[in-house]
């Protein structure tokens, strides 16, 4: 690698990407939607890029001038309650239609390689016993993100077969750590208040992948020659319960954390009536990944531990919001 362009460079995971990619020595070139990043002008290994929406009909001249490899992080992101008529198209306008649009961009621009970030949703929402997600599983998004995502998929790997661009495809599940939003987030901000919550006794299993792991993933898709064409599922390799995640956080933040134990047929009626059943099945259902195709193909190890994680993640929010 030699000159990066990163989508989503001002996001959860795109910002700490391109610090990681800088202390590399690697030039980065961020797109972003509307503002540049604010970096120090003298960095000669960045620079930013003004992009606007990721769409069919996005500029990527720009953007793509001398760039060998893309990380393409930018989507719209799965939200529980989209506002909008018809969320499929939406999420097909940009997931779908904005990534195929870039990857013929940056095949006609040079571009070797092209890493995507889409989602173990394209596996589907829950696994069940001991199985785990795998590349092999047939996929079976079940939401309209998760369509989109498979599309997309399925979109590269033509541009691949036509043009000659190197593909590869990682998959994440939910990832935390500092400056994590969204529902992680509010979990954060409820055990920080040690507000009482009816799940001391989950006896769930759900993989995560912590932000730093989730980069060193990335940039090792960017350099090993054996993962083109290749999709890969990540996470820190440890699964963990509702139950322990909460404890570990708290433990983190130096709170003791107030869980009681509620049957799962009460917490899932409760969830039913109020219009929050997926949110509840998050929190008591099993999602599982297994990583050994990546670890096995380009000897990866992730650096940090789930432990070493969800320590930093808590340490992060005692200081954000002592």
């Amino acid at each position: 690698m030699n000159r990066v362009l990163v989508t989503g460079a001002s996001g959860f995971v795109g910002s700490k990407l391109c610090q990681k990619l800088g202390e590399l020595n690697v030039h980065v070139v961020a797109a972003v939607r509307r503002t540049p990043v604010e970096r120090n002008q003298s960095d000669e290994f960045y620079s930013s890029v003004t992009v606007g929406d990721i769409l069919e009909s996005t500029d990527w001249s720009s953007a793509l001038t001398q760039v060998d490899t893309v990380i393409h992080l930018a989507a719209r992101v799965h939200v529980m309650n989209d506002a909008v008529a018809d969320p499929l198209t939406e999420f097909r306008r940009v997931n779908t239609g904005g990534t195929e649009h870039l990857a013929r961009s940056a095949a006609a621009s040079g571009v070797q390689r092209l890493i995507f970030v889409s989602s173990i949703k394209v596996n589907g929402e829950a696994t069940r016993g001991v199985h785990k997600f795998s590349e092999a599983d047939t996929p079976s998004p079940q939401d309209p993100y998760g369509v989109s995502k498979w599309e997309a998929e399925q979109a590269l790997h033509r541009v691949a077969d036509e043009t000659g661009l190197e593909v590869v495809i990682v998959r994440p599940p939910l990832v935390y750590g500092p400056g994590v939003r969204g529902n992680f987030a509010q979990m954060l901000a409820v055990i920080s208040k040690r507000i009482p919550l009816p799940l001391g006794s989950v006896a769930n299993r759900r993989s995560l992948i912590y932000v730093g792991n989730l980069v060193d993933a990335l940039i090792t898709c960017s350099t090993h020659p054996a993962a083109a064409g290749q999709t890969y599922l990540v996470s820190d390799g440890s699964d963990i319960s509702t139950t322990d995640l909460l404890r570990q956080l708290a433990s983190g933040m130096g709170v003791s954390p107030r869980l009681f134990p509620c049957p799962q047929s009460i917490l899932q009626l409760a969830g039913k009536l109020a219009g929050k059943s997926p949110q509840v099945e998050r929190l008591l259902g099993s999602l599982r990944v297994d990583s050994d195709k990546m670890r096995t193909d380009l000897n990866w190890v992730p650096p940090y531990s789930l432990q070493q994680g969800l320590q930093e993640t808590a340490k992060w929010y005692r200081t954000q919001y002592k």
